[in-house]
């Protein structure tokens, strides 16, 4: 399921929102100093990249899918791009400084991935977990969106708790010093735009393409209905842990 996103590589950064500025100063101060690089897992088409350039360090983004890695590398030439799966990757000898992840970890094997990041880290070295999670500002307008989807495919899709990856990586044992921050703000999304958001969704990729096109009329009849916007309340978690050294 990790490869169907690029399906979807050439819209996903524009219909995805972006990662808040701070997140490079909350890295930066847990990590203590500007490290000298900063490898990316599941970067996809660079929207936490971006973000995570600001972290002032050389850039490696492992990338698997190469729909997704070519419009990385289109969009960010001096990043260096892996097209592997985080599984595949041989980290350098003594590990990485920085390892991140953004929207992605719950695509690497669970069996493995705390102690893959793990061993992928240099002694001391920080693990940077991050992701969104969305919600509505107005209660009402998320019932009746949510009304919306179930009523073109009654199949429910289970949504995370916020956050949800720390408790991993705290259980794992492999990390100390783990902390959490929170970021949130309003992103108000015209009919179009969300509908555009909806169709870079995993559970909407899943489903058949009659399936795809009844859920987005659903939903953009239910956002017409609002007056053409409705108003996402985007939750950022950052999860911070520290490889022993």
């Amino acid at each position: 399921m990790a490869d169907v996103f690029g399906e979807v590589a050439a819209s996903y950064d524009d219909a995805r929102p972006g990662y808040p500025p701070a997140l490079a100063g909350s890295i930066l101060a847990y990590h203590g100093r500007t490290p000298s690089r900063l490898v990316e897992v599941g970067a996809g088409t660079g929207l936490a990249t971006r973000a995570l350039l600001a972290v002032g360090a050389p850039m490696t983004c492992v990338e698997p899918d190469p729909r997704m890695a070519t419009v990385l590398a289109a969009r960010f030439p001096a990043v260096e791009v892996v097209p592997v799966r985080f599984e595949a990757w041989p980290p350098p000898p003594g590990g990485v400084p920085v390892l991140a992840c953004a929207m992605a970890w719950h695509w690497l094997d669970p069996a493995t991935r705390c102690a893959r990041a793990c061993d992928a880290l240099a002694p001391g070295g920080t693990l940077a977990v991050l992701a969104h999670c969305y919600d509505y500002v107005d209660p009402a307008q998320g019932a009746a969106i949510r009304a919306a989807f179930e009523s073109a495919d009654p199949v429910g899709q289970a949504d995370r708790p916020d956050g949800w990856f720390g408790a991993e990586i705290t259980a794992s044992g492999l990390f100390t010093d783990v902390r959490t921050e929170s970021f949130r703000r309003d992103e108000p999304l015209s009919t179009a735009a969300y509908q555009r958001l909806v169709s870079t969704f995993s559970p909407q990729l899943r489903r058949p393409p009659a399936l795809r096109e009844r859920v987005l009329a659903a939903v953009g009849a239910t956002v017409d209905g609002f007056g053409g916007t409705v108003t996402l309340d985007l939750r950022t978690t950052l999860v911070l842990a520290r490889r022993p050294g």
